[in-house]
């Protein structure tokens, strides 16, 4: 069984307790607006242009026998509807400006890479955390590797918008010690908005993981005038009052992946991350639970 990874990090700081080494699976089924990696919604393999590798050659011109490549300026322009996913123009790039991204691993493979940072995890409480786009839609390649960890005593946490079915969660209950659950929106038509998706399904499922007494972290990715509003923020105390959970994570919106657009040649949407007063003044208010709320990873 294979597994499609976009990025192993290690020493991860940001993603559940003590230092990490965080795996980021390819797929996603939400389509937020202001995704940090969009490279990971597609479950393909991504064609991706770095324009400062690119020396202008033509090189990838003319290999390419859809046309899809085609030089604008002083630049490779990739249009995405004709692209066959052959990555001939890949092979042919010697300086690595057009690059794919997504690649194949074994449970075996990842485990390898995963106890590379053993020891850190030893030293911090850490461990790995499965990421994404999101690690759930590759349940089967997700779970055999959570029970591989296990085995290693390793520390497992799983990053998840929540989106999935339910029995993908439940199959992972005896492997995973901890869920990042994100909470993006609580009206569901706004939710499908700027997700692309509602939220009902969201909010059922973490329902049911709390009453399974799952260690269940909050996290809260927020957006200046998307999702920062009184009404979002008191509808959202309403409901963690009827769910268990043990912290809150406030996550502000930042513009670290925007370069990722252009490279992919996608228009990326500006953003802002609400500033530091409302987020201590939202921070205060997710306190009346008397749980951990701390603004960042």
């Amino acid at each position: 069984m294979k597994g499609k990874i976009i990025n192993i990090q290690h020493y991860s700081l940001h993603d559940g307790p003590g230092i990490r080494t965080t795996v980021f699976f390819k797929g996603c089924p939400l389509k937020c607006l202001w995704c940090h990696n969009p490279e990971s919604i597609n479950y393909k393999d991504d064609l991706m242009y770095q324009r400062n590798n690119c020396t202008l050659c033509k090189r990838c011109l003319n290999v390419c026998e859809n046309d899809a490549l085609k030089l604008q300026g002083e630049q490779i322009i990739i249009d995405k509807s004709k692209c066959k996913s052959c990555f001939s123009c890949v092979e042919n790039c010697y300086f690595e400006a057009l690059y794919k991204k997504g690649q194949d691993y074994t449970e075996d493979e990842i485990l390898k890479e995963i106890l590379k940072d053993e020891v850190f995890y030893e030293q911090s409480s850490g461990g790995v955390t499965f990421s994404g786009g999101e690690a759930l839609m590759q349940d089967e390649f997700l779970l055999e590797v959570l029970k591989k960890c296990k085995e290693k005593n390793i520390n497992t946490a799983i990053d998840t918008c929540g989106f999935v079915d339910f029995s993908k969660l439940q199959k992972t209950l005896n492997y995973c010690d901890i869920y990042l659950f994100d909470i993006k929106h609580m009206d569901s038509k706004i939710h499908k908005e700027i997700t692309n998706v509602p939220n009902e399904l969201i909010l059922e499922n973490l329902k049911k993981l709390s009453s399974l007494k799952a260690n269940i972290n909050i996290r809260l990715p927020l957006i200046k005038d998307i999702n920062d509003d009184d009404k979002n923020i008191s509808k959202l105390i309403e409901f963690l009052k009827t769910i268990n959970f043990n912290k809150i994570n406030i996550l502000p919106y930042h513009k670290m992946g925007q370069d990722k657009y252009e490279k992919l040649n996608m228009n990326a949407r500006n953003f802002e991350a609400p500033d530091m007063n409302r987020l201590n003044l939202i921070k205060s208010k997710l306190e009346i639970f008397n749980k951990e709320v701390k603004i960042g990873g």
